[in-house]
C-alpha cells in the first residue's frame, strides 16, 4: 500500500508539472486546442494570468515532490497531506468556477492519495502498537 501511495503522489506531482508547463509555456499554442469553448483571442490576453497560475501549480508539484524525499515517515505524511489538501482545494475551485470535469482531474487523485495517507497512518499505528 505504501508503494501505491508514493506512486500516486509522484503521479499527482507529475500532473502538476505538466499543468505548470502548459500554463506557463504553452498557453497560447495549446490552450485553444484544450479549451475549445474559449475565444482564441482570449488566450493572448490572459497569458500573464495563466503563467501566474502555472507558478502556483509548480509550487504544488514541488511540495509533493519534496514529500517524497523526506526520510521521517511521520513528517513525510504531514507534508504530503498538506500539499494534497492544496491540490484538492484547487480542484474544488476548478469544479466550481470552470466545470465539474475540470475539477475531477485534481479532486479524485488527491482524494484517493489522502485516503491512502490515512490508511498508511492507521497501518503504522497498528504495527507500532504491538512492538515494545
Amino acid at each position: 500500500m505504501r508503494m501505491l501511495l508514493l506512486s500516486l503522489v509522484t503521479l499527482i506531482a507529475a500532473l502538476h508539472v505538466y499543468i505548470a508547463w502548459f500554463e506557463i509555456f504553452a498557453w497560447t499554442s495549446r490552450g485553444p486546442l484544450v479549451f475549445s469553448t474559449m475565444s482564441t483571442e482570449l488566450f493572448a490576453q490572459t497569458t500573464q494570468l495563466a503563467a501566474n497560475q502555472g507558478v502556483y501549480n509548480a509550487f504544488l508539484a514541488a511540495g509533493l515532490a519534496w514529500s517524497l524525499f523526506i526520510g521521517d515517515r511521520i513528517w513525510q505524511r504531514r507534508i504530503a497531506t498538506c500539499f494534497l489538501l492544496f491540490v484538492m482545494i484547487a480542484g474544488v475551485a476548478a469544479a466550481v468556477t470552470i466545470s465539474a470535469r475540470a475539477g475531477m482531474f485534481q479532486i479524485v487523485p488527491s482524494g484517493l492519495a489522502l485516503l491512502l495517507v490515512a490508511l498508511d497512518l492507521v497501518s503504522s499505528r497498528k504495527s507500532s502498537a504491538g512492538s515494545f
